[in-house]
């Protein structure tokens, strides 16, 4: 999709982790050891003035928002931050992208909450309504949250969350409307607990 767009796209040759299981669980030291690592994967496949498109919303803020404060003394850190992107943000800032036609599409979207705390959601449903699609935002979290979901003690709250706005926002969108969520852990919520597949922004592009 990205080549499409008129973009060379590269991914890094090893794979590397943006060490937010390592924030989220306060181990710092090994998460500046993950993010060392990235950043020297990130430094030989992207040369100064590339752009990094993040899909995952997680990484992606972790790279805009964490890495600085981690590492500090690290001139890459500051660098990659800022050649950080969303999708949404890297193609409604390509002047040449012309959507696919989307006239017709209904969608709910599940914004990721880091996505929408350190990014901000705005780029996407701008993006989807100038392709002519409907998108409904689903407003809180999935309530998975990357490992809290599955910590013990902790389920009877995830299901609780899913269901204060996000599943009732599905079981009550009309047949063959799309559900969004570029974040892995809403996906995950929405298939084991509304046996619902939820598609990147990537893939309705894509389609």
């Amino acid at each position: 999709m990205l080549e499409a767009a008129g973009y060379s796209v590269t991914i890094t040759e090893t794979p590397v982790c943006c060490g937010l299981t390592w924030i989220s669980t306060g181990q710092l030291d090994g998460a500046r050891r993950q993010l060392r690592r990235a950043l020297d994967a990130l430094e030989r496949g992207a040369p100064p003035g590339t752009r990094i498109v993040g899909l995952e919303p997680s990484c992606t803020a972790v790279l805009r928002g964490d890495l600085p404060d981690l590492l500090p003394a690290d001139p890459r850190a500051s660098a990659i931050q800022k050649a950080t992107r969303t999708l949404a943000e890297l193609l409604t800032g390509t002047g040449t992208y012309e959507p696919p036609d989307l006239e017709g599409v209904r969608a709910v979207a599940q914004p990721h909450c880091h996505h929408h705390a350190i990014m901000g959601w705005h780029p996407d449903p701008a993006l989807l309504g100038s392709a002519g699609a409907q998108v409904e935002a689903v407003g809180g979290c999935c309530g998975l949250a990357g490992n809290f979901g599955v910590e013990r003690g902790h389920y009877d709250i995830s299901r609780a969350v899913a269901q204060h706005a996000l599943l009732p926002a599905v079981r009550d969108a009309p047949p063959g409307t799309v559900v969004l969520a570029d974040g892995f852990s809403c996906r995950t919520q929405l298939d084991q607990l509304g046996g619902v597949r939820a598609i990147h922004l990537a893939q309705l592009l894509d389609r």
